[in-house]
């Protein structure tokens, strides 16, 4: 019984996951409606209006681990609830390019935050054995979102005849009212009221959902006191802490890097581009959405039993594959349904690595006392790399006359270097606590 009051923590948190992925991609419907409605040149396009969201993202990555730390994972939740409503609402009743780009700034913000506070938070809720399909609840989270947001979009698109991109984007406003009533319910980190607000007895309240018997409480609280005990300066920028710092990057870049926001966001576009009808290619797009969530269920289940490192090498392996025939089929004009196999390949290969690992990875390589911080880096250079992408995108496709071979052939030779990563660099974390992997990454003097 204890045991489910921690998945339901983990499941209430990690609907921000949901609110991530709906809000992200639900802009892929309204795409070119808004370009056309506004008369935006490509290059507008994509900084102003389908990347603004992203900025604001970066922000709150960045950012996002000073009120966790200062206020609570909690609470900092709370209100990245309410940064969603605002923005669902507000983008529905945009009206005009700066009004429109103000309030995708607004849920970018909250995505951001989110990116950091949630997996810090169910990470820090969850024993070692059952870390990686906790925290990986959140990544599900973010693929159902996109899933609904595909077919939300599908639908609307359908029902809805004049600017139906404004009840795609206003929609939010209902899971987002929800999410932030339900974040209500969950206490607050275990290590963060140990650490952070000097609330023992509090801290030891949580643990005891988590673990069977006061001795293992005891121990645990012992470990993590422990393991700051040393500390004198907290900074993240430490030479102690470069190997975290490197890793944290790195993966980060190498998600990015992959090309996948480059396909969610554009799916109907570049279905287009291989010779799919304008509704066939929104109606194909919600395709995308079901394999990543039946993928990602299959990383999930594998992410504790094979282990991060193993997702990782694999997922590259097909992202090679898959994004090289997609560029050689784009080169020569082959078959649409080979496209839109091999891009169906791809976002399994993502969804069973880079997608099933990068939060929960990140969420812990770095020490309790610096972790926040340590998933603001990592949470922001995936959002500076994500930003740039898909601010650029709509330049980069006129420049290449709508066939976007050369797109396609450079992401699969930067995962060429995500295998290098994994096979030479990135160290396996499944099943070791929190503290055991402090002492395996940070370097202590």
């Amino acid at each position: 019984m204890q045991k489910n009051k921690v998945f339901g923590w983990s499941i209430a948190v990690a609907l921000a996951g949901f609110l991530f992925g709906f809000d992200t991609i639900v802009i892929s419907g309204a795409d070119q409606p808004i370009q056309r409605l506004w008369d935006m040149s490509p290059l507008f396009h994509g900084v102003f209006i389908m990347s603004m969201a992203l900025w604001g993202t970066v922000i709150g990555a960045l950012f996002g681990g000073i009120p966790c730390d200062r206020y609570g994972r909690k609470k900092t939740l709370f209100w990245i609830g309410i940064l969603y409503l605002i923005s669902a609402v507000g983008s529905g009743i945009a009206w005009s390019p700066a009004s429109f780009s103000f309030f995708r700034f607004i849920g970018g913000l909250g995505v951001g935050a989110s990116s950091v506070a949630a997996p810090t938070y169910i990470a820090e809720i969850s024993s070692p054995a059952n870390r990686g399909k906790l925290v990986a609840l959140y990544q599900f989270n973010i693929v159902f979102g996109i899933l609904v947001a595909f077919f939300s979009n599908y639908f609307i698109g359908r029902v809805v005849e004049n600017e139906a991109w404004r009840w795609m984007l206003g929609v939010e406003a209902i899971p987002a009212a929800i999410y932030s009533l339900w974040v209500l319910t969950v206490p607050d980190s275990p290590r963060w009221l140990l650490l952070k607000a000097n609330q023992e007895a509090a801290a030891k309240g949580v643990l005891q959902h988590m673990y069977d018997t006061m001795e293992q409480v005891n121990k645990v609280v012992h470990e993590i006191t422990h393991s700051v005990a040393h500390t004198v300066n907290n900074s993240l920028f430490q030479k102690k802490f470069n190997y975290a710092l490197t890793l944290a990057f790195l993966i980060a870049f190498f998600n990015q890097l992959s090309g996948i926001n480059f396909v969610l966001y554009y799916a109907p576009r570049l279905l287009e581009a291989a010779g799919i009808g304008a509704e066939d290619a929104l109606f194909q797009s919600t395709s995308i959405g079901i394999v990543n969530l039946i993928f990602t269920l299959v990383g999930m289940y594998l992410i504790d039993r094979m282990g991060r490192r193993t997702l990782i090498i694999i997922g590259s392996i097909g992202y090679i594959v898959s994004l090289s025939v997609v560029s050689w089929a784009y080169a020569t004009g082959a078959d649409q349904m080979i496209i839109l196999t091999f891009v169906l390949m791809f976002i399994a290969s993502h969804a069973v690595g880079q997608g099933a690992v990068i939060w929960v990875f990140i969420s812990e390589i770095f020490p309790t006392d610096v972790r926040a911080n340590g998933q603001a880096w990592g949470s922001g250079t995936h959002w500076v790399f994500a930003a740039l992408i898909t601010a650029l995108t709509p330049f980069f496709i006129s420049l290449v006359g709508d066939n976007p071979w050369p797109l396609f052939a450079f992401f699969a030779a930067m995962m060429v270097l995500q295998l290098l990563f994994g096979v030479f660099m990135m160290p396996e974390t499944k099943g070791i606590s929190l503290e055991d992997l402090e002492k395996k990454i940070v370097k202590i003097e």
